[in-house]
């Protein structure tokens, strides 16, 4: 993971400015999926991400994306290290745009996806690995819902 963002939201330029900084060409499309992400911290899945966007006040009044080209945008987003994907489970993934490092809680009865920062939660310690491999980060979901009394 690496910190690329501090302050929210982007501007247009400065989208633009990130995307060519990571060998992305800024299309319309791609800017508009952006603008959404990096309009604060948060986790957004790709339906909802498409929703703001085709919403009649997200991306415009002419404004429409596909599915596909979400979903293909995101792909890259995070190939490219600008957002992280969340697996939750195979139904549910959502992209991250907070890409510092830290952990997550997830609310089973409500579908919500918070931080949890890494400070608060301590690794111990990890399985002895290969001589040929190497950490690349460690993923943490911690999923809670209401008492069951």
């Amino acid at each position: 993971m690496n910190s690329l963002r501090t302050e929210y939201p982007l501007t247009k330029d400065k989208i633009i400015q990130m995307l060519l900084a990571h060998n992305i060409q800024p299309t319309q499309q791609r800017v508009l999926v952006a603008e959404v992400l990096f309009s604060k911290p948060q986790h957004l899945s790709a339906d909802q991400i498409k929703a703001r966007i085709n919403h009649p006040a997200g991306g415009g009044p002419n404004t429409k994306v596909s599915k596909a080209t979400v979903y293909n945008t995101l792909g890259l987003f995070a190939q490219k290290g600008l957002v992280n994907e969340v697996i939750v489970d195979p139904s549910r993934v959502f992209y991250d745009s907070n890409t510092t490092p830290h952990y997550h809680r997830y609310n089973i009865d409500t579908g919500a996806l918070e931080d949890i920062e890494s400070d608060q939660l301590q690794i111990s310690c990890l399985p002895e690995l290969p001589d040929d491999v190497e950490v690349a980060g460690v993923d943490v979901i911690v999923r809670v819902r209401g008492r069951r009394n």
